[in-house]
């Protein structure tokens, strides 16, 4: 089984992506798709006058407060706009593909996180209404059971917590969470960029392969939500995962690129 994660990042080619997936589930492998919307989040967020707030926790993560408003788009982009274009791509590409949430069936099920703490103009202050949580349990039947009737799930937040509210979750986090709870040995990660970069400015500067002990030591290189990346690789591994493909999702054949190690690999 391969895991699937795609960056919500605005020029991520949907369209070569399905084509790849229906490629690969054609010659019998199974798939299991995991997706981000920020992009689809921040422009309809715009739209409607909600735009979204990004906040930075001490050690220097950021994360997107997500309050009743910013989880009702948060719905619409997600488990809406790009959860069924994702669907309907594979299904134009002849996979029977179904696109749920993190809350469906419990597929993904979280913590919240009662408060949170945030960096603002050089001060810690606490924010106890931000709906994130963190997951800690994946329905395994549920994933089971549509993969051995044939289906490619399409999955992506928000998660149900263990009180029944929607929160908002890292990806990142999720997938290595899914990893563990499977048993999946490979992964693929498509996003903006041709793989981990040594100069964030420099496409060129691709790193080929990272040894996973070493994974701390690149946290130098990374910049913005890629520290983010980091650590869910990290987690991954830890969760029992066995390689780790970091690739670019602008280009053609994006899956099967990264999979010939055209990106960075990480093992």
């Amino acid at each position: 089984m391969l895991l699937l994660k795609i960056g919500g990042g605005k020029h991520i080619n949907l369209d070569y992506i399905c084509q790849d997936v229906a490629s690969l589930v054609s010659q019998g492998e199974q798939v299991l798709v995991v997706h981000g919307a920020s992009a689809t989040r921040d422009e309809i967020a715009q739209q409607l006058g909600v735009p979204t707030k990004t906040i930075t926790s001490p050690s220097g993560v950021s994360s997107v407060y997500t309050d009743g408003k910013a989880m009702d788009v948060f719905l619409m982009s997600y488990a809406g706009l790009v959860n069924k274009r994702i669907v309907a791509g594979l299904a134009k590409q002849g996979v029977l593909a179904i696109g749920l949430s993190g809350v469906d069936g419990r597929l993904w099920e979280a913590k919240r996180k009662q408060v949170v703490y945030a960096v603002e103009n050089g001060k810690t202050r606490v924010i106890r209404d931000n709906l994130t949580g963190k997951v800690e349990k994946i329905n395994t039947d549920l994933i089971t059971l549509l993969m051995d009737s044939g289906y490619t799930p399409v999955l992506c937040p928000p998660a149900i917590s263990f009180d029944n509210e929607m929160v908002n979750t890292d990806n990142d986090f999720a997938t290595a969470v899914i990893a563990g709870a499977l048993g999946i040995k490979k992964m693929v990660v498509l996003f903006e960029a041709p793989g981990m970069l040594e100069n964030v400015a420099d496409e060129r500067s691709v790193m080929k392969e990272i040894k996973k002990e070493k994974l701390g030591e690149y946290m130098q290189y990374a910049v913005g939500r890629m520290k983010k990346k980091l650590l869910g690789t990290q987690n991954a591994f830890e969760n029992g995962l066995e390689k780790m493909y970091w690739g670019d999702g602008r280009i053609k054949h994006p899956v099967l690129s990264a999979l010939e190690g055209k990106g960075t690999i990480i093992n």
